[in-house]
């Protein structure tokens, strides 16, 4: 893998030294490699993670660190979020970078000095290496402004974990105002570093959460659940027939997840409840697949519910929809990964994954792309997504700052946006509504 891609900003050096976070400012004495800063600012992060929506420290820590860099901040916007904009030379288009800043809330079970020091809250998904890239973005389109034939906007976005999400917030907050293109990056542990995953069309599937509440009148006794309603047995009818339906009402060589992830009823081994309940995802890659199932699980429950004399609910939480690649963004990421590293560094990615992913709301608005960036390098790098001694080889970080900020460079010289309309012009309900992804 190559360190720099060729005449990219390889050091920094702030000029205000003194609004620096203390993190940063006891690591720099004059110039440093870009590299060491950003370990250093994924570091601080991993150590100090917030959950969606209270990244208040990691808000600060942000805009201290771009501030002591010179870079104008501005916001917060949607609570906790910042962007900064880079004006280049000419009026060429308007491209946005969007990186993620929340952590889950899970513990930190790694044994390494930087481990959270945050009980029960962790970066298990690579906010902190996402938001390290950002800035390392933000500090090369400034270096080279002068190669900028357009502008940019680097922003920083809460709550990608949570419901409702901050992609719909920061949508709702102007974020997206101007820009003809947006681009996005998530860390791949199943990818060895040096290499970037790419795909056109639907890369992530749409992730929405429902629950189920079945209710009689009072409870019943074991013994004869013929003379009620036995609500754990149609929770157990209501649960087989969803689970049947994904590859009989749909076309299953379309991906479509259909899981239930939690249940409840009573609590006595000889008393049928007044109550039962159970929840989980549907995910799905088709937008027509999506209502096609959801209309099958309405009509379900309404069926059992007329046939057994019980009151059934079904509810649905709009989680993100699927994030579409456009296929002039993802040439160009392509073209820009072979000019810096090689053919070699392109990973062409097969299937979508069933992982919900709210950089979906930005392109329903602009088209752009978002790719996967390789950080496994043995076992320790190489435990999945939100698994508690999940890490990363922190090697990519400077190489994807300077790719992802020529990704934008070209995009803008070259036109990319020109004649592409974007995925969907308007807001969708989901956005006005503030619903978005749920954790991968």
């Amino acid at each position: 893998m190559h360190q720099n891609s060729p005449r990219m900003l390889s050091t920094v050096s702030p000029t205000d030294p003194d609004t620096l976070p203390d993190a940063v400012a006891d690591s720099i004495d004059g110039e440093q490699p870009l590299a060491q800063l950003l370990v250093t600012v994924r570091r601080h992060l991993h150590m100090h993670p917030e959950v969606g929506m209270n990244e208040h420290d990691t808000s600060r820590f942000i805009r201290q660190t771009l501030e002591g860099f010179g870079l104008d901040v501005h916001g917060p916007i949607a609570g906790t979020g910042l962007y900064v904009d880079i004006e280049g030379q000419g009026a060429g288009d308007f491209v946005g970078y969007r990186a993620d800043i929340d952590a889950l809330p899970a513990q930190d079970q790694k044994r390494v000095s930087y481990r959270s020091r945050n009980t029960n809250v962790a970066h298990l998904c690579g906010h902190d290496a996402h938001t390290a890239v950002a800035i390392g973005v933000a500090l090369v389109l400034d270096a080279h402004r002068d190669e900028l034939k357009g502008h940019a906007r680097v922003f920083f976005q809460p709550n990608e974990e949570g419901l409702p999400s901050g992609a719909p917030l920061m949508i709702r907050s102007g974020v997206l105002e101007g820009l003809d293109a947006v681009y996005g990056i998530h860390v791949d542990p199943t990818l060895d570093v040096g290499r970037y995953g790419l795909m056109v069309g639907p890369v992530t599937a749409a992730s929405d959460r429902f629950d189920v509440r079945i209710r009689q009148e009072g409870t019943g006794h074991s013994a004869r659940p013929h003379e009620g309603t036995d609500t754990v047995w149609l929770a157990s009818q209501l649960m087989n027939q969803f689970y049947q339906m994904t590859d009989r009402i749909t076309d299953p060589r379309t991906p479509a997840v259909f899981t239930v992830t939690k249940t409840a009823g009573g609590e006595a081994h000889n008393v049928i409840p007044e109550e039962a309940s159970f929840g989980g995802t549907l995910r799905t890659v088709s937008p027509d697949d999506r209502e096609t199932i959801r209309t099958h699980m309405r009509e379900a429950c309404q069926r059992m519910g007329d046939l057994r004399d019980a009151h059934v609910e079904l509810d649905f939480q709009d989680g993100a929809p699927p994030v579409i690649n456009d296929e002039a963004a993802i040439e160009n990421i392509e073209d820009t990964i072979r000019d810096a590293f090689g053919e070699q560094a392109i990973h062409n990615i097969q299937q979508s994954s069933m992982g919900g992913e709210d950089f979906a709301h930005y392109l329903r608005h602009v088209p752009g792309a978002f790719i996967r960036v390789g950080t496994a390098s043995g076992p320790e790098t190489s435990f999945p997504l939100h698994h508690h001694r999940f890490d990363i080889d922190e090697t990519p970080l400077a190489p994807t700052s300077r790719l992802m900020a020529r990704v934008l460079m070209n995009h803008v010289k070259d036109g990319v946006s020109q004649g592409v309309a974007p995925n969907q012009s308007s807001f969708s309900s989901a956005d006005q509504n503030g619903q978005a992804s749920e954790a991968r």
